[in-house]
């Protein structure tokens, strides 16, 4: 064995202990080891008749959703074999070149996906939950759009600059950059998003700062963002890093669909995140998925010359969608385990399981959400634990404090 090989051995072996540990240390969570669900009589809890409706209303999304993930991997793989040949008719130098054929190939995925994002839409509005045009779909997925070439170029300017300098070995760097680059992302997010007010209502805001004190969360504002103009979904979410943590809550939350109690249940939920540091934590994650990911794109664009050859760029982003989707089922693994503890720390912190249970068959009946969806689907879609499970862990919780 040469030098050179058994230096790449060494370490690449010290990389696999380094990602090993990484993973168990971001596995932890507070939620006890022991803690076994109880069976949850979903037709008794939700209600037959709104099982089935949403059953039915579920079909149609994972559908869409399928053939949607279908028509893209094609496009992109008719793309990855002639789209190369745009690559001989640029004067943009390599990496502009690059740059430009990254934009093409998003912007041939944006068009294939905008049949079934309107079909989705039209299943929304069908069964009353959104309100918003088809006009507004076109709108914001420009915008969208937008934001996503600058990032990809972005990208694509980077790790086409490192490979070309450092050969095989750009896939190293370049998952740190791309990390370094989320993580700044995540602490600007919050001053970028528009339209988050104050929340106004002093019983909200008592228990916010209750909730606060209880977890140890620093200052970290509440914040309302007014949809129910477009949609009647309930929504909550945390966001930001250090300085720049927020909680925002939906306007559709505090519409008298869903009592106080409820209402602070979801205040607590959304503090755990911030509170067992799971926005640091999904960068962590970020990180150990970008890893071996850019060393399997670095393989698959050899044949291209590498990723600082333009040529390589249509096929890198077949790479990418198929690397995205395959690693899919692992990233939703850990949002459930992430959302499972954010419960915890919700029931934790308000000791009212009767409102927990309460909150997620509202939300089941707000959103049509399937309490026990078909077991494939979660791999798939399960960024929560089911609602049925959610209601599991309030009856465990009240088991352990009886």
């Amino acid at each position: 064995m040469t030098a050179a090989r058994a230096r790449g051995v060494a370490i690449a072996g010290a990389l696999a202990v380094a990602w090993v540990v990484a993973t168990l240390l971001l596995s932890r969570t507070s939620v006890p080891d022991d803690l076994a669900l109880p069976k949850v009589e979903v037709d008794t809890v939700f209600g037959a008749e709104l099982v089935a409706r949403a059953e039915r209303y579920r079909r149609f999304l994972y559908v869409d959703w399928v053939l949607a993930e279908a028509a893209l991997l094609v496009t992109l793989a008719v793309y990855a074999k002639r789209g190369a040949r745009l690559a001989r008719e640029s004067a943009a130098g390599p990496i502009g070149t690059g740059m430009l054929l990254g934009m093409v190939g998003l912007g041939l995925a944006w068009v294939v996906r905008l049949p079934f994002s309107v079909a989705a839409l039209w299943w929304q509005r069908r069964h009353g939950l959104s309100s918003r045009g088809y006009v507004d779909v076109l709108v914001n997925g420009w915008l969208g759009l937008a934001g996503t070439f600058v990032a990809l170029s972005l990208a694509l300017l980077v790790l086409m600059a490192l490979a070309r300098r450092l050969g095989s070995w750009w896939w190293l760097p370049g998952s740190l950059v791309l990390a370094s680059v989320a993580a700044a992302l995540v602490l600007v997010q919050p001053y970028l998003t528009s339209g988050l007010e104050p929340v106004g209502s002093p019983r909200v805001e008592r228990a916010y700062e209750r909730f606060r004190g209880a977890q140890g969360v620093g200052d970290v504002p509440l914040r309302v963002q007014r949809v129910g103009g477009d949609t009647t979904l309930a929504n909550a979410y945390a966001f930001g890093i250090g300085p720049s943590r927020r909680v925002v809550l939906w306007d559709t939350l505090l519409d008298g669909r869903f009592t106080p109690r409820q209402v602070d249940v979801v205040l607590a939920h959304e503090l755990g995140h911030h509170s067992s540091d799971h926005i640091p934590k999904a960068i962590g994650w970020f990180t150990l998925f970008a890893l071996p990911g850019a060393f399997l794109l670095m393989l698959a664009t050899r044949r291209r010359g590498g990723m600082g050859e333009p040529a390589a760029i249509p096929l890198a982003l077949l790479v990418v969608a198929v690397l995205q989707l395959a690693a899919t089922p692992a990233q939703n693994l850990v949002s459930r385990r992430m959302e499972a503890e954010a419960d915890w720390k919700a029931l934790q912190t308000t000791h009212d399981p009767t409102a927990a249970r309460g909150l997620f068959r509202e939300l089941a009946a707000t959103s049509l959400g399937d309490p026990s969806p078909p077991w494939w689907t979660q791999p798939l879609f399960g960024t929560h634990p089911t609602l049925a499970d959610r209601v599991a862990m309030a009856d465990a919780w009240a088991a352990r404090r009886r």
